[in-house]
């Protein structure tokens, strides 16, 4: 990534941060921050918690994103569309039903097993299907996923938590302050192991015999790839909801203006999955102003034209 696009990136990041503190159903100018101890009071309860949990749950889920796209070496599937996201609700309903006490990190951590469990299934699924029909990696990616889906649904209505589901079936940050968003860090941690093993990723993508023929332990890159998949996505699910097409559009895009070369887009996958998550979720503060839209609701309109306009659109070349 050149370094004109790196600063723009970076400067536009800052800008709807900035603009996210003061977005809210309290107005605040910049300039009470230097006389009303209230106003630094909210930022630091709940603006500040709120917009670093959107930059590190934008980030790591278009990270994520290209991780598995890698995997399955389809560019049209994420963990939402491969059974991950809906395979994380039902581990932390599992936990709901039959271990309501357990802490939060033991609820996270079976979730991040069963999105284990079903990201793997996935794979095996798609590696059965033939090479010359890629549309039928996403189709199969959304039936498998929808029935997952339904066995939530299911379990959800015969224990009379519906309401509670779906808190994680459609992401909204209003419910995050202090306290209870700083789980998210891990999967901004497994974002910085994925960029520290782009390069093998990369090789990952080529398929399983050209990746051994260049000397790469397959099958450790492929359980490396589907625990940062699946530690992302857990985490995602239990404290913020799943947002749609953050992990399909962002890598598109990236790949279409830097090419393929993960180590040097994956930073700029990055920074702009965090920008578009900050941008939808100011709009869906400023819409109904003082009410919210959820951030999952905006971004999925978003995205949905992003991933037309991605159909559509000519591919460039990179050389």
């Amino acid at each position: 990534m050149s370094l004109p696009v790196r600063s723009a990136t970076l400067l536009a990041l800052l800008g709807l941060a900035a603009a996210s503190l003061f977005v809210g159903v309290i107005d605040m100018a910049p300039s009470q921050l230097l006389r009303d101890s209230e106003a630094l009071k909210l930022i630091a309860i709940s603006r500040l918690p709120r917009t670093l949990a959107v930059i590190l749950t934008g980030a790591s889920l278009a990270v994520a994103g290209v991780i598995m796209q890698m995997l399955a070496r389809n560019r049209f599937i994420e963990p939402t569309t491969a059974g991950t996201g809906q395979s994380a609700a039902l581990g932390i309903l599992l936990a709901t039903l039959y271990a309501p006490g357990a802490p939060l990190a033991l609820k996270m951590g079976l979730a991040s097993l069963t999105a284990l469990l079903g990201s793997g299934i996935f794979l095996l699924i798609v590696r059965r299907l033939p090479v010359t029909q890629p549309l039928l990696v996403p189709l199969v990616g959304l039936v498998y996923g929808a029935i997952i889906g339904a066995g939530v649904t299911f379990l959800a209505y015969r224990a009379d938590l519906l309401q509670y589901v779906s808190i994680w079936l459609n992401g909204e940050f209003s419910g995050v302050i202090a306290g209870r968003y700083e789980f998210l860090f891990v999967s901004g941690v497994a974002a910085v192991i994925a960029y520290l093993a782009a390069d093998r990723f990369s090789i990952l993508g080529l398929g399983r015999d050209a990746s051994i023929s260049l000397g790469l332990n397959y099958n450790q890159m492929l359980l490396l790839g589907l625990v940062v998949v699946s530690v992302i996505t857990a985490l995602t699910v239990v404290n913020i909801g799943m947002i749609p097409f953050v992990g399909l559009v962002v890598p598109n895009i990236a790949s279409r203006l830097l090419g393929d070369n993960l180590r040097s887009s994956l930073p700029f996958v990055a920074a702009s999955g965090a920008g578009l998550v900050l941008v939808c979720d100011i709009v869906g503060r400023i819409v109904r102003h003082p009410y919210e839209i959820p951030v999952g609701t905006v971004f999925g309109v978003v995205g949905a034209v992003i991933f037309l306009w991605l159909l559509y659109a000519k591919r460039p070349s990179h050389g």
